[in-house]
């Protein structure tokens, strides 16, 4: 799979380049990213017309600013426009853009995330004919779009809202421990839901035969995770800590990019040459991932055609 328009200085029509070479190339699913550029149910739309046979996911959306009739009939239109499957993801996104864009409160957001995925699941399942929502008088008429429920996770309670209502759970950033230690709880909460795990897929960035510009890309990505609790500790315990002190004192992101050292980016992604790169997917698939959704970089590798060439499905 690939996964496009995460929020960082490329193009702001990269993402559509990005996902019309990985249809060419066989990848069997594109995520459209949402964030303040791109509105994630509009980027699948785009995507389809750029794109012949991937499946489309939209998202992670963020519970704070949407209702889940709204994430529902967004894939559901999204699938009725394109023909094509559609699934959607959730997510309890930041502090940074819930309140500092969006202008609103980001409160009880596990709590928020649970309900939101119970009720979007059923909406999802819904058939033409029904009422839109129980007890409405308005009926459905779009068919379902056929995609997966996927959950964002990485606190317990985020998990156990995936456990108990996605078909697929979604890791962002994480290295091959961490997909162990997560999966690990997933299948705890998993069995205490009385449901069959979902499965468990991470967005990972990817840069194989990276120049500078393509690592510069990738460490800026990594520099707004250096102060979540969880994976701070995960660059500490690499060697990283300077940079997490800076995050933590409020350095913006070319200051934090500049004391990474370029192998941070190996920490939590698939970096270097197309052996290594292989080798590390498959210490990510020993310690429980099913997917990875390749965020291949842009910078120095238009469309990340060095990277997606070199991973295409084989």
């Amino acid at each position: 799979m690939v996964a496009v328009a995460r929020e960082d200085d490329s193009p702001v029509d990269e993402p559509l380049r990005v996902a019309a070479l990985a249809d060419r190339l066989g990848y069997r699913e594109v995520w459209a990213g949402e964030g303040p550029t791109w509105d994630a149910f509009v980027l699948a739309a785009a995507l389809a017309r750029v794109t012949e046979r991937a499946a489309l996911t939209a998202g992670p959306v963020p519970v704070s600013v949407r209702d889940p009739l709204t994430i529902a009939r967004g894939a559901a239109s999204v699938a009725a426009v394109t023909g094509r499957a559609v699934g959607v993801a959730l997510g309890t996104s930041s502090k940074r853009v819930v309140e500092g864009v969006h202008g609103r409160p980001r409160t009880r957001p596990a709590t928020v995330l649970t309900e939101t995925a119970a009720a979007v699941r059923d909406l999802l399942h819904g058939a033409p004919g029904e009422p839109i929502v129980p007890g409405s008088t308005f009926r459905r008429r779009l068919p379902p779009p056929g995609g997966p429920l996927t959950v964002a996770a990485f606190g317990d309670r985020a998990i156990a809202a995936a456990a108990a209502h996605a078909d697929r759970m979604l890791l962002d950033l994480v290295s091959p421990q961490q997909v162990r230690d997560l999966r690990a709880k997933l299948l705890t909460a998993a069995e205490k839901a009385g449901r069959t795990p979902p499965t468990l897929a991470a967005w990972l960035p990817a840069a194989v035969d990276p120049d500078p510009a393509s690592l510069a890309q990738m460490l800026g990505s990594i520099a707004g995770y250096l102060t979540v609790p969880g994976y701070a500790d995960v660059f500490v315990e690499a060697g990283f800590g300077e940079a997490v002190e800076l995050a933590a004192s409020g350095a913006d992101r070319a200051t934090l990019v500049r004391a990474l050292p370029a192998e941070a980016a190996a920490t939590v992604g698939l970096v270097g040459d197309a052996g290594t790169v292989r080798a590390r997917i498959y210490a990510y698939a020993e310690a429980g991932l099913d997917e990875i959704a390749l965020v291949p970089a842009t910078a120095g590798d238009p469309a990340g055609e060095r990277t997606l060439t070199a991973l295409r499905p084989g």
